[in-house]
């Protein structure tokens, strides 16, 4: 769960559309280059990059930037990211499984 505040940084796009920001040739990139060896600095490492754990269960949280767990923020209705209270859920039955 993520508010709304935070749902904006999520809405990255993994892959855009080079095309579509052409400001030079080839819409900007690089011609004959060597994409194993440019983006090898931008790519997402899991060996070198550790994952913080969650705040409640200290159980490794899977979202970059993410201060909660997924089943946490679900069990308190709280946004993942920042902690701020989403909904109010005294009347509704939840499970945690």
């Amino acid at each position: 769960m993520v508010c709304e505040k935070c749902e904006a940084k999520l809405t990255k796009v993994s892959a855009p559309n080079p095309w579509r920001t052409s400001t030079g040739p080839a819409g900007g990139r690089k011609i004959n280059e060597n994409k194993a060896l440019s983006s090898a600095r931008d790519r997402y490492n899991p060996i070198g990059t550790t994952l913080a754990p969650c705040r409640i269960c200290r159980q490794k949280v899977h979202q970059m930037g993410a201060h909660y767990c997924q089943a946490c923020a679900y069990k308190k209705a709280i946004c993942a990211m920042c902690g701020k209270k989403i909904l109010n859920t005294k009347n509704y039955k939840q499970s945690s499984t």
